[in-house]
């Protein structure tokens, strides 16, 4: 899994999410299963250049301090992302060498290809691939006889986020090479996606608006069957909420009754599709700022869509990457529409971050 710690600008509220996701599932199960090995997939730290104070406080707090109070052996291997490194062409400055303490439990930090045993089965770990060890990574994958690798993959036709595909990166011939392997798992993008050989793990949570209903998570991996199962995140940071006072069981009295208390130091849209009563409305959004909401947006759709076009037909209640997308698939241009898509995630994400 790809962590990404201090995203959001290291925003609190996020520290909170995670945490919550670290006590409540990822720690409990490994301690019920008897789990040895924890593999993180790179991209420890969000931001390549520096690290918060807090957030290394944290994530020293809710994260690695947890590995010693499990069960021993347990020990976590961590290979290099591209968010660790401070240069874009070499892996030797990184922040994970810098900022992890072995005395935290035993943590393995790999920043050049390396073959591993673990539970009896050969496993190569693949560091985030620069100009620095391109041709080094690629023999040491043509010599290797394991089945099964872990990296930090770009490659080329993969799921970005949900419909939004990689068009560069390592190309097919790359991935024809890591053929060789029964299994390669990645982290990288955030999307969970696989092609059957090919398996991006994800994020174990959500970060923006475009990881709305996108299922987050974790992997276990048995080393004896080879099976892969999915452990769900059931907490959210993104929520929807839908407003609409023409139900007569929607009124002052049912208001009073909802339980916001779940959405306190979480990002919320109120998606308001008929609002006759402006007072109701008031004592709604009231009830819900109450409850202390990370953020709160509302979008008021009052769209007749009986007589829109198809063309024409915007889902106001679509993340603001979702909306991008269905305009730029709008123009009748010859232009290269999934690198236009890359470019705007890319510029949005950084906006997003810098809130």
């Amino acid at each position: 899994m790809t962590h990404t710690f201090g995203v959001r600008n290291d925003n609190p509220a996020f520290h909170e999410y995670f945490e919550l996701f670290y006590k409540e599932v990822f720690f409990p199960y490994l301690k019920k299963h008897n789990i040895s090995t924890v593999i993180q997939t790179g991209d420890m730290f969000d931001r390549r250049k520096y690290v918060n104070f807090l957030t290394l406080y944290k994530t020293r707090k809710y994260f690695f301090s947890e590995f010693t109070k499990i069960h021993e052996p347990l020990s976590l291997i961590t290979y290099l992302g591209n968010h660790d490194s401070f240069f874009r062409n070499t892996l030797e400055v990184n922040s994970p060498s810098l900022l992890l303490p072995d005395n935290l439990g035993h943590i393995d930090i790999v920043d050049k290809p390396v073959n591993k045993v673990i539970g009896g089965l050969s496993i190569d770990f693949i560091p985030w691939i620069c100009d620095d060890n391109y041709s080094h990574i690629r023999d040491f994958i043509e010599k290797s006889t394991s089945k099964f690798c872990f990296g930090h993959f770009e490659l080329e036709g993969f799921e970005m986020d949900a419909g939004n595909f990689c068009k560069e990166g390592l190309d097919k011939s790359f991935q024809t090479l890591l053929g060789k392997y029964e299994k390669v798992f990645s982290g990288h993008f955030h999307h969970r996606s696989t092609d059957s050989h090919i398996y991006y793990v994800g994020a174990p949570y959500q970060m923006t608006w475009a990881d709305y209903g996108d299922k987050r998570g974790f992997h276990t991996f048995d080393t004896e069957s080879h099976e892969i199962k999915f452990i769900e995140n059931p907490f959210k940071m993104f929520h929807k909420l839908s407003y609409d006072d023409r139900n007569d069981d929607f009124n002052y009295d049912s208001v009073l009754q909802i339980d916001f208390a779940a959405l306190k130091n979480r990002t919320v849209k109120v998606v308001v599709s008929a609002k006759e009563d402006f007072q109701l409305f008031d004592q709604y959004m009231d009830k819900l700022y109450a409850a202390e909401p990370l953020d709160v947006s509302i979008v008021e759709d009052f769209t007749d869509y009986s007589v829109v076009t198809e063309n024409e037909s915007i889902d106001q209640t679509d993340s603001t990457t979702d909306i991008l997308y269905k305009h730029i698939d709008s123009i009748n241009m010859s232009l290269d529409k999934n690198k236009m898509k890359n470019v705007l995630t890319e510029v949005y994400n950084q906006a997003i971050e810098n809130l």
